[in-house]
């Protein structure tokens, strides 16, 4: 929610009401940009399962609702938009902005042969090179996981997926939109270093509200960018 709301705010879209099934918490905003373009964004809403009432996140929210989404809308484009760890091996800073070449996971360890290639999961995203170069983003491999700290086990793979950002989500997203035929693109800011000397939950927490409003500048001109634009163009 916190990572939406400054670009639902600039954007001045309004709540979709009765977009997704009642017995989901999910929330969805839309409206049309100046270019006439139609955006929806969806929030995982919060958790009712367990009584926490925090923010949903993790894998199966993420894969749940972009599943819905795209079986009600059928867009032409997903943007996975919010925040990220970084990695200082592969040039990241806080509020770095990377647009994502790929994404992999990097917790799904199953050590049967045909399965470690599903485990990883690596699904490429769609090119936007004029995008890339016309803003400054960085590149790189976006890696998801269930946990906002890592293992050393996680540090190998994420290695081993040449991860420039880490989530929570990315993967699952990716997924649901290989089930649709529906192209990706993330779009991710760096909140905390993944390879650095502060623990990432207090780093997260410090550069939360910078990186959403850091977000919410740059998520305007991506759709700025691929509205209306074929993707052999981006």
């Amino acid at each position: 929610e916190a990572e939406a709301k400054p670009f639902v705010d600039h954007m001045k879209f309004e709540p979709l009401e009765d977009f997704f099934p009642p017995e989901v918490p999910f929330v969805a905003f839309g409206g049309t940009t100046h270019d006439g373009c139609k955006v929806t964004v969806v929030v995982n809403g919060k958790d009712p399962v367990y009584g926490t009432g925090v923010d949903n996140v993790g894998t199966v929210p993420a894969s749940l609702i972009t599943f819905l989404a795209l079986q009600k809308e059928r867009p032409d484009l997903v943007i996975n938009a919010g925040t990220c760890g970084g990695f200082k091996r592969m040039g990241a800073e806080i509020g770095t902005v990377f647009l994502t070449t790929g994404v992999a996971n990097h917790d799904r360890r199953i050590p049967i042969p045909p399965f470690v290639p599903y485990g990883i999961g690596k699904i490429e995203t769609v090119p936007a090179p004029k995008l890339q170069e016309a803003h400054g983003f960085k590149l790189g491999v976006c890696t998801t996981g269930n946990s906002l700290d890592k293992t050393d086990e996680d540090d190998k793979l994420m290695e081993a997926n040449e991860a420039s950002c880490k989530d929570m989500e990315a993967a699952a997203i990716a997924w649901s939109c290989k089930l649709f035929d529906t192209p990706y693109m993330g779009i991710k800011v760096v909140t905390d270093i993944v390879d650095g000397d502060k623990p990432s939950h207090e780093e997260f927490m410090e550069n939360l509200h910078t990186a959403s409003v850091s977000l919410q500048e740059a998520l305007p001109k991506v759709i700025e960018h691929v509205c209306g634009r074929p993707f052999s163009d981006l």
